[in-house]
């Protein structure tokens, strides 16, 4: 494994049903070969329902590949581990709805018992990175969504979570709030250094936010059939011609392959 990759992905693939009974498989990816490189922002753009979120499901060990390998940090994964925190769609159902902003965020840290000192340190700097400053007494039901996506955010930061695993996490919400939460996310990157992988079918979200963009194939049996680097410094800006450039190519890229 290279040194500098945090992510290794070797002729990968994933299948529903067994090879052992007349039940049919369904192979879901097929041959996914991938490196992500450490502190790298790393967009699976695709269809709904192509197997990104399968993908990511796999690199997080919620779910067991079917052939192939899947190392981070050169070791095989066998399971969730919190090197690897993952920031839902569905913030309602990633967060509780009886704690507060404040204890949410802590809530990683008191199962691994470490000193309330270090927590709170932890606590309010990852409360502050995220710009929930304000509202750390809030319940969630009194949060925006863009606010309980960051509440998602800073709980995996404040676990050490060394890579975010981020699947269409801003896809629910309005189209204003969306923008905002993209810059945010950029902002945080940079100043943590995390490696993101981030799941979209939004084709200008990806440009906006990767430094590569993997693109899956259509379903069943889909792979990654190319993957393009985004070289354009951040802050981006649609109106710039360089990222409305690589938008025109990628969707260029769709309608010729799939005649949309």
């Amino acid at each position: 494994m290279e040194c500098d990759s945090v992510i290794r992905i070797a002729h990968m693939s994933k299948a529903y049903g067994s090879a052992d009974t007349k039940e049919e498989q369904t192979r879901v990816l097929r041959d996914i070969n991938l490196d992500v490189p450490r502190g790298e922002f790393h967009v699976f753009l695709g269809w709904s329902g192509c197997g990104k979120s399968t993908l990511l499901n796999i690199i997080a060990g919620f779910t067991p590949k079917t052939e192939g390998r899947v190392l981070v940090n050169g070791k095989d994964v066998k399971g969730p581990d919190r090197e690897r925190g993952v920031v839902f769609q569905n913030a309602d159902a990633a967060i509780f709805p009886w704690s507060t902003v404040w204890n949410n965020v802590e809530y990683g840290l008191r199962i691994k018992k470490m000193p309330k000192s270090d927590r709170d340190e932890i606590v309010r700097n990852c409360i502050k990175l995220v710009g929930l400053e304000m509202h750390e007494k809030k319940y969630p039901d009194e949060l925006s969504g863009g606010m309980k996506q960051r509440v998602q955010i800073a709980r995996s930061i404040a676990n050490d979570s060394e890579i975010l695993i981020m699947d269409e996490p801003f896809g629910a919400l309005d189209a204003q709030t969306r923008r905002l939460m993209q810059k945010e996310v950029v902002n945080i990157w940079k100043k943590t250094g995390k490696t993101i992988l981030f799941v979209t079918h939004d084709i200008q979200e990806a440009v906006f936010l990767g430094q590569k963009i993997s693109i899956m194939g259509s379903a069943p049996n889909a792979s990654i059939i190319e993957t393009i680097e985004i070289d354009v410094p951040y802050p981006r800006k649609l109106v710039d011609p360089r990222v409305s450039g690589f938008i025109h190519r990628i969707q260029g890229f769709f309608e010729t392959e799939y005649e949309i």
